[in-house]
């Protein structure tokens, strides 16, 4: 009997995380859902199929030991065949102001934890010679956005990992892909996003007019998982409305 396929996500309990995972599970996939908390994702109306298809665990991404431990569970259920790095940390600060202890937490989530969990994951990868790793990013890598020197810094360093781990995990069989989100609304910003200056801002700056949606990048993320394009890695695929690339 051919064994289920299984997919990990970082950061599932909540926002963009919690939506990719439903969509990978809509797709056939079991999801090793880590967060924190352990919780399943929050998507209300996720069938009971979905949630059948969930594995909760408690990981913290910044401790390599856990989330091996989180992955070895979800072997023994399904073959892992991809992983999905979408933790993440923002925090603002005047650049002459950050505190080197901000710095290093927000890399450590941000950027340490794409290595520790892809590191982690490879052994099962590379057993099948065939694999996929999509890294969550953000269109601030190729922007200077004032109060976010870490934020920045660390989805630069995301695509730039990306493209090393692509070029030499390829032999393998093994692919990666950053997707680098923009404006997206979530359940933790919905408030701030639809409203205020933020949405005056966000109106003029976003061709569309307005943000777009976790669902929007969760879609793009399960479309890599069921339509697979070998010669397809190492990209950054911007999904942001076309924001960064306006005048």
């Amino acid at each position: 009997m051919m064994s289920e396929r299984a997919i990990i996500v970082t950061g599932a309990s909540r926002g963009i995380g919690a939506a990719i995972s439903e969509h990978l599970a809509q797709a056939g996939f079991i999801v090793g859902c880590l967060s924190r908390s352990g919780e399943l994702p929050r998507r209300e109306q996720a069938s009971a199929i979905v949630r059948s298809r969930w594995i909760g665990l408690a990981a913290d991404v910044t401790n390599p030991a856990t989330v091996r431990n989180a992955i070895e569970h979800v072997a023994a259920r399904g073959t892992i065949v991809g992983l999905v790095n979408n933790a993440g940390l923002h925090t603002e600060a005047r650049s002459e102001e950050l505190a080197i202890s901000d710095w290093n937490a927000l890399l450590a989530v941000n950027a340490t934890s794409v290595l520790a969990c892809s590191q982690s994951v490879y052994p099962h990868l590379v057993r099948h010679r065939s694999g996929l790793i999509v890294n969550i990013g953000s269109f601030f890598d190729k922007l200077g956005v004032k109060r976010n020197l870490a934020y920045c810094a660390s989805k630069a360093a995301v695509a730039a990992m990306t493209r090393v781990l692509a070029v030499e995990w390829a032999a393998a069989g093994i692919r990666v892909l950053n997707v680098a989100p923009g404006y997206i609304v979530t359940d933790l910003n919905r408030a701030q996003m639809m409203e205020g200056p933020l949405k005056a801002y966000l109106s003029k700056r976003i061709p569309a007019g307005e943000p777009g949606s976790a669902d929007d990048v969760a879609h793009l993320v399960a479309s890599f998982f069921d339509i697979e394009v070998p010669f397809l890695t190492g990209e950054t695929i911007y999904i942001d409305g076309a924001q960064g690339v306006a005048h």
